[in-house]
């Protein structure tokens, strides 16, 4: 092969890898809603993540999910105790992650209805 076409392979590669790496957290996320929130909200992980625009999320999820703990502790009170967990601050940024890739106006649908 030529010089040209493996550096053009190699940069393929690179950036499949990065765009699975940057999906897994929205994957976890997914799970980790069906798993820990669902119940709480009453609603699917599809509806969940239609709530918001992608930028909405994106503040929602800033200085360590603040904006989210605070709206969804509001209007789901059952749900404060594990929002407030500490062991739920890296899994609210993977549930960040999943809502910012499915948000309302960003194209995507997610397999969890």
């Amino acid at each position: 092969m030529t010089k040209s076409t493996s550096f053009f392979l190699a940069a393929v590669v690179a950036a499949s890898l990065m765009s699975t790496s940057a999906f897994a957290d929205a994957k976890a996320g997914q799970k980790i809603y069906l798993k820990t929130l669902k119940a709480k909200f009453n609603m699917n992980g599809t509806k969940f993540a239609a709530e918001h625009t992608v930028s909405e999320w994106e503040e929602l999820f800033a200085n360590d999910a603040a904006g989210f703990i605070k709206e969804y502790g509001q209007r789901f009170p059952t749900a404060v105790p594990v929002l407030t967990n500490p062991s739920m601050k890296d899994k609210l940024q993977d549930i960040g992650d999943f809502a910012k890739e499915y948000g309302s106006d960003s194209g995507n649908v997610p397999s969890c209805g």
